[in-house]
């Protein structure tokens, strides 16, 4: 039992995986020049203005203590970090302070480590990152369409919401640039 469990069936299962998912099994390790850049499945820290920034992280985005930070509804702290994150969105963004931010940019994930925001993260954060790129408007338009293009279905009618991978399209907004260079 113990050869059948600890050593067949996971070599098993690996290996089907590898022939059927390849890019999955490995991590789906994403590239660019030939070195690795970060999973498509785990969250990282961006925090230059030129980025996109993904939901805040209870761990600072380490993957080997992943977790959330354990503060519930009725914590005066979360309520505290809460409003603290969305000012700074807020003024960070150049959004009035009556706008609406999504949950997401004010609590962590449960692990940490969620690769994801909303549309609706996306497009408030689009001015700051076309400002600090210098974009034009045509420019601004094709970062606009990259979220649009980038945003996930949610995986069933009635679980999930739209998504948008914080790393993927901070690769697409990086080619903007390179494909128009203006000003």
């Amino acid at each position: 039992m113990m050869l059948l469990t600890g050593l067949i069936y996971p070599f098993l299962v690996t290996g089907i995986s590898r022939v059927v998912f390849p890019f999955r099994s490995e991590g789906s390790l994403l590239t660019a020049d030939g070195n690795i850049i970060g999973s498509e499945l785990i969250g990282q820290k961006f925090d230059s203005a030129r980025y996109f920034w993904p939901r805040p992280s209870a761990t600072d985005y380490s993957a080997v203590p992943s977790g959330a930070s354990n503060l519930g509804p009725a914590s005066r702290k979360l309520k505290e970090l809460a409003a603290q994150r969305r000012r700074e969105f807020c003024v960070k963004n150049g959004l009035d302070t009556s706008t609406v931010v999504p949950s997401e940019m004010l609590f962590t994930s449960g692990s940490g480590l969620d690769p994801h925001i909303s549309p609706e993260s996306a497009y408030l954060q689009a001015g700051r990152v076309a400002d600090s790129r210098k974009f034009t408007a045509h420019q601004k338009e094709e970062l606009l369409n990259c979220i649009k293009r980038l945003t996930e279905p949610t995986g069933l009618p009635v679980l999930g919401e739209k998504r948008v991978n914080v790393l993927l399209l901070n690769i697409e907004t990086d080619k903007i640039k390179q494909k128009n260079p203006g000003p």
